[in-house]
């Protein structure tokens, strides 16, 4: 008992750890689920990076539209970005972080023409802003903002 008493500290970090990593994976397995459901509902809505439409477009009726999440990281995440840190390599775990926001905000962007009759948005952008904690290298989670140009016919 006396043992466990001194190593407290060592037993509460192992807890959080556990903790951080199952219901981490738990969630990311859940909003993955959400994702690939969302991306066959909208699979009609076409993406693209080019400036100009794929083909030549009659009347169109073109609007700006965007999609912005916000996801932040568990404490499994936090913990492994800290020891690749230390040894260098690559974050997977904040590459499924990054992944999953991208997906995210076209999905929110797609889903935003959708409602306004659009067959496809072009010069699709992003940007990426990490969310940091409380030391200058820490990153507590990502936002990121994807907007582009959404084309629907002209209905008379």
């Amino acid at each position: 008992m006396q043992l466990i008493l001194d190593n407290l500290d060592v037993l509460f970090f192992v807890v959080l750890f556990f903790i951080g990593y199952v219901a981490g994976r738990w969630n990311e397995r859940r909003h993955y689920a959400s994702i690939r459901k969302r991306e066959r509902e909208l699979a009609g809505v076409l993406v693209f990076s080019n400036r100009f439409p794929p083909v030549a477009a009659a009347q169109v009726d073109s609007r700006l539209v965007s999609g912005s999440v916000v996801i932040s990281d568990d404490y499994f995440k936090d913990v492994m970005s800290g020891l690749y840190s230390l040894f260098g390599g690559r974050v997977r775990s904040y590459e499924s972080l990054i992944d999953r926001a991208r997906r995210e905000a076209v999905l929110r962007m797609k889903d935003e023409a959708n409602k306004l009759g659009a067959e496809m948005i072009i010069n699709v952008k992003f940007q990426t802003f990490a969310i940091g904690g409380r030391n200058q290298n820490s990153v507590k989670g990502v936002e990121l903002l994807a907007y582009g140009t959404s084309l629907a016919p002209v209905r008379r």
